[in-house]
């Protein structure tokens, strides 16, 4: 049986970490596994919920003070990461675990699989608003058009990697905001691992505090900035780097 090292980045999920703990730990059970919560400059009571369940022999937490960022959160979990297969998933209990582990299954030959909202065959069991799903395709679409991804959905959070891809790519990310995944995704590709898509149950949970004004504006920002670090165009991107942290704050 394939043994799975499983990354939670968390930012201020009090609220919904709890639950998408006991559903984790609960299914995989007896499997060869371990979760990581990372957590990340929360301010709320993310980190008493996770020492409840850290009786777990399975389940690992690390407790940052400061502020990494998503991809931040996810890196300092690929540094504690022990297992044959290396993953990451939202805290937010959006991919059930069950669904996670089917995802799992189809890895087969693959050096990577991640999860996906927008292929033929997914299933969207509650939907998020109209914006955010016009922010998500209009993201996806430039992703597609800066690195020429075949991939249709590099955001939702459920993503594995054989180990191996993950210590070749690691010294070679150079963002930890939303542009994380694309990042990962684009040095695998460099390399030459073959990462494919599947379809994946979600649903959109309640309790997001991101603010969309702002955030889709650094989304867009982060991504042509990683573009334009491995381009001829590196001369800018500090500029596109402060003005993409001003739309965060």
């Amino acid at each position: 049986m394939k043994s799975l090292s499983i990354v939670i980045p968390a930012y201020n999920e009090g609220k919904r970490i709890g639950n998408t703990l006991k559903d984790y730990l609960g299914f995989f059970g007896k499997r060869d596994f371990e979760i990581i919560v990372v957590l990340n400059g929360c301010k709320d009571n993310t980190l008493s919920i996770v020492k409840k369940f850290s009786k777990s022999k399975n389940l690992h937490f690390k407790n940052f003070p400061q502020k990494l960022g998503k991809g931040g959160a996810v890196i300092e979990g690929f540094k504690l990461a022990r297992k044959e297969y290396i993953s990451y998933v939202d805290a937010d209990g959006s991919t059930k675990a069950k669904d996670f582990y089917e995802i799992f299954e189809k890895i087969n030959g693959f050096d990577g699989i991640i999860a996906s909202r927008y292929v033929e065959g997914s299933v969207i069991s509650k939907k998020q608003s109209l914006g955010r799903i016009i922010a998500s395709r209009g993201f996806n679409f430039l992703v597609r058009l800066l690195f020429n991804f075949p991939f249709k959905d590099t955001q939702c959070g459920a993503k594995i990697f054989r180990k191996e891809v993950i210590k070749k790519v690691l010294p070679f990310i150079g963002t930890t905001g939303w542009a994380f995944d694309i990042d990962i995704l684009f040095r695998a590709n460099s390399l030459g691992f073959k990462i494919i898509e599947v379809p994946t149950t979600w649903s959109n949970v309640e309790g997001s505090k991101l603010n969309m004004r702002k955030t889709v504006p650094a989304m867009f920002l982060s991504v042509i900035r990683l573009r334009l670090l491995s381009s001829r165009f590196r001369s800018i991107v500090p500029l596109m780097h402060k003005i993409s942290q001003w739309f965060s704050k």
